[in-house]
């Protein structure tokens, strides 16, 4: 940055923080600059985040409910309490960071993502936005701009095995999900005691649909659709539904020399068949579904022993519940009708559902204004990943803005945003507040 640039920009810092203040409020601050973060800060944040779980690979396993997870959480506690900010872990495991507003009768705004990843992930998914979310209110209090509505700065606990933390707070997590064993090796219910919630008062970190003003979130996009058209900022018009099954195929066990082709009730033939069925029922019909069966096991798992059962799973997502559970349907047929062909049988067994969450059109207008008011170029554009604001749309209108991944890799050390690409969308993070803040329907 040239002097006179930094210059201008110190210069409409202070200006918009002493227009914060005036009377006239929103008319007074739309006459100045729009405050902007300091990026340089964000993206060095990002980089000491990476350190925790960091991997030979370039990346990072940092598994929710691992000792890399709870010190990375304990790295984001200090970074809050930095940036004067007054954090807390709720009953379910989440870290909340308040900020008072000018009037704290208004319901709050909620902003923030997750800093967990699956195993061999990368620097990028979810760190984005949970650093951009401080970055935000840390630029606040610096330029002394105080809100109309409270703040709450997230962190959400286990987003990648399945929003556990966002979907506590939306009342979606049931009690015997509790039990399902995360990819730490920890049920869930023990995973939140190791973070400092408390499984049994879960009811205290619940909110209702109402109980906020809206919420925000800033993320990668990872996909490659952005960068192949070169475009800054993506506004989320919707996120998948997406539901998992654990798939169990029972067969009968028996010794692989000595039982005939014709004789054998081998489930892993039939878990092969499954597979290569939901591969065919999905393609079946246009749309933008996808169907994944994504881990299998079989057992015994003896080289001489045909497999007597198989456990694996099944994955389906879609913008259109309807078509999910259509989908389900058939596959759950065809796999009844692989049963009865050689002598097994299929049971399944729901681990979880997000239910498809479309954003909120008038969110997705304010974004639109912070881009451009920012000179940034726009694309709205539907998310085929699962994010915490899904579960957060069922509370109150939620908002997505997507900054560019490039080669749309994901979920992998490869995984890579460009510094300039991750400022650009928190610059619309902390515009779209403002813009939300100020909203007569807000």
């Amino acid at each position: 940055m040239n002097r006179r640039r930094f210059g201008a920009t110190v210069a409409g810092g202070l200006l918009s923080s002493r227009l914060a203040s005036h009377p006239l409020g929103r008319a007074a601050r739309l006459l100045a600059a729009p405050p902007r973060v300091d990026g340089a800060r964000l993206n060095r944040h990002l980089v000491e985040l990476s350190r925790f779980g960091a991997n030979p690979q370039g990346g990072v396993t940092r598994l929710a409910y691992s000792d890399a997870d709870r010190q990375a959480r304990e790295y984001v506690l200090g970074l809050m309490r930095d940036a004067k900010l007054t954090p807390s872990i709720d009953a379910a495991g989440n870290i909340i960071a308040a900020r008072a507003g000018r009037d704290p009768a208004r319901k709050p705004i909620l902003f923030g993502s997750h800093i967990d990843s699956v195993p061999e992930g990368g620097n990028y998914d979810g760190d984005v936005g949970s650093m951009a979310a401080i970055e935000v209110a840390q630029t606040l209090g610096e330029q002394a701009i105080t809100t109309r509505h409270p703040l709450h700065i997230t962190i959400w606990q286990n987003e990648e095995g399945g929003l556990y933390g966002s979907r506590a707070v939306s009342g979606q997590l049931t009690a015997d999900e509790l039990q399902n064993v995360s990819r730490s090796g920890k049920t869930v219910g023990d995973g939140i005691t190791f973070l400092g919630g408390d499984p049994q008062r879960l009811a205290q970190a619940r909110r209702v649909k109402g109980d906020i003003a809206g919420y925000l979130e800033l993320h990668i996009e990872q996909g490659g659709t952005l960068e192949r058209d070169h475009v800054d900022i993506g506004i989320v018009e919707g996120i998948v539904g997406i539901k998992q099954w654990e798939v169990t195929v029972t067969g009968f066990a028996n010794h692989a020399g000595t039982t005939p082709m014709d004789q054998r009730h081998d489930a892993l033939l039939a878990a092969a068949r499954f597979v290569e069925a939901v591969n065919r029922v999905v393609m079946s019909v246009p749309g933008r579904q996808v169907g994944t069966v994504g881990r299998i096991q079989a057992f015994p798992g003896a080289p001489n022993v045909i497999p007597g059962q198989v456990v694996c799973t099944l994955e389906l997502r879609d913008l259109d519940a309807s078509k999910v559970d259509s989908l389900y349907n058939r596959i759950a047929a065809e796999a009844t009708q692989i049963g009865t062909e050689n002598g097994t049988a299929f049971a399944f067994r729901m681990l979880h559902e997000n239910v498809p969450a479309p954003s909120d059109p008038r969110v997705r207008s304010l974004i639109a204004d912070a881009a451009r008011e920012l000179g940034l170029t726009t694309k709205v554009m539907p998310s085929g990943a699962g994010h915490d604001a899904q579960a957060l749309a069922t509370l109150g209108p939620m908002g997505m803005i997507f900054v560019p991944s490039i080669g749309g890799i994901s979920h992998s050390p490869k995984e890579f945003s460009q510094p300039n690409d991750i400022v650009n969308g928190a610059n619309v993070l902390l515009a779209t507040l403002l813009r939300l803040d100020d909203a007569a329907w807000s």
